[in-house]
């Protein structure tokens, strides 16, 4: 696994009232949501990035507002006829 070394002022942490684990575990999740509503990842790859089961990824979606379908309403329609 590879390390990434990130430099934040203490502040950040305490502005979402989260230790430090806590809110890295946030900001990973949160970069993981927007690459996946980006359409550049898929669910099962977004999980596996993040350390989680593809349940708990489809929860932090829900949390985070982002809709766990990859479609556009013009496939849909295309779907359904």
């Amino acid at each position: 696994m590879t390390r990434l070394i990130l430099e934040l002022p203490e502040s950040a942490f305490s502005l979402f009232h989260q230790s430090l684990d806590e809110f890295l575990k946030s900001m990973k999740i949160a970069a993981i949501v927007k690459w996946y509503e980006e359409g550049k990842i898929s669910q099962s790859k977004a999980a596996e990035i993040a350390c989680v089961t593809r349940q708990e990824f489809l929860e932090a979606l829900y949390e985070h507002k982002i809709p766990p379908f990859q479609i556009t309403p013009e496939e849909l329609g295309n779907e359904i006829q």
